[in-house]
C-alpha cells in the first residue's frame, strides 16, 4: 500500500492526473506522445513503469492486451481508460461518466465479474483497492493499483513472465495464451 501511495505522489508530481497534460517522458516513443484520452493511460504507465522499474514497454503492452483500441490518429492500437469487459465482451465507452453508467448498470442486473480501465483491474477480485468508481476509472489510480498487483506478483513468483501469466489467470489454459499476446506486444513496441 505504501508503494501504491508513493507511486501516486509520482505520478500526480508528474502532472499525471486525469485531465492534466503531462511533461514528455524518455520512457514514451514518440507515437504515445499524443493527446487525447489515449494519452491518459500511456503516460501514467510509462511514470509507473518507471517509477518502479518494470521493463520498459512491459506494462504497455499488458495494457494493450488488456484495453487496447486502435487509434486511427496514431496508427496503433493504444489502451482505452473507459473501457468496461463483462459477460464476455469488451465495451469502448466515449467518456468516464459513460463507462461508470455501464458498470452501475451490469451491477443493477447483478453482474460482478467487471473489469475496468486502461489496466482492466477486476472490480470482484481488487474492487475494495478503489474508494469508488471514480477512482477505479482514473488511469493514475487504475494504473497505480495493476502496478502494484503486477510487481507484487513478480515478487512471488521471481519472474516477468510468471508475474504476466498471472496478472490474468492463475489458470494455464488461461495465462499461456494471454502470456503470448502479452509478449508479442511488447517485442513490437520495443521495436
Amino acid at each position: 500500500m505504501a508503494m501504491r501511495r508513493a507511486l501516486l505522489m509520482c505520478c500526480l508530481a508528474a502532472g499525471l492526473g486525469a485531465g492534466t497534460p503531462a511533461r514528455a517522458s524518455s520512457n514514451v516513443p514518440d507515437f504515445l506522445e499524443k493527446s487525447g484520452d489515449h494519452a491518459l493511460c500511456t503516460r501514467s504507465i510509462a511514470a509507473a513503469e518507471e517509477a518502479r522499474r518494470i521493463p520498459r514497454f512491459l506494462l504497455q503492452a499488458i495494457a494493450q492486451v488488456e484495453s487496447g483500441r486502435w487509434s486511427a490518429a496514431d496508427g496503433v492500437n493504444l489502451a482505452w481508460p473507459w473501457t468496461v469487459y463483462a459477460e464476455g465482451r469488451g465495451r469502448y465507452l466515449a467518456s468516464k461518466g459513460e463507462a461508470i453508467a455501464e458498470v452501475e448498470a451490469l451491477i443493477r442486473r447483478g453482474v460482478r465479474n467487471i473489469d475496468v480501465g486502461c489496466m482492466q483491474v477486476n472490480l470482484h477480485y481488487h474492487g475494495r483497492a478503489f474508494a469508488s468508481l471514480e477512482e477505479a476509472f482514473d488511469p493514475v489510480h487504475n494504473v497505480a493499483y495493476a502496478t502494484s498487483f503486477l510487481v507484487d506478483l513478480r515478487r512471488s513468483t521471481r519472474s516477468w513472465t510468471n508475474a504476466v501469466k498471472n496478472y490474468h489467470s492463475r489458470t494455464r489454459s488461461l495465462h499461456t495464451p494471454y502470456r503470448k499476446k502479452v509478449y508479442q506486444a511488447w517485442r513490437d513496441l520495443r521495436q
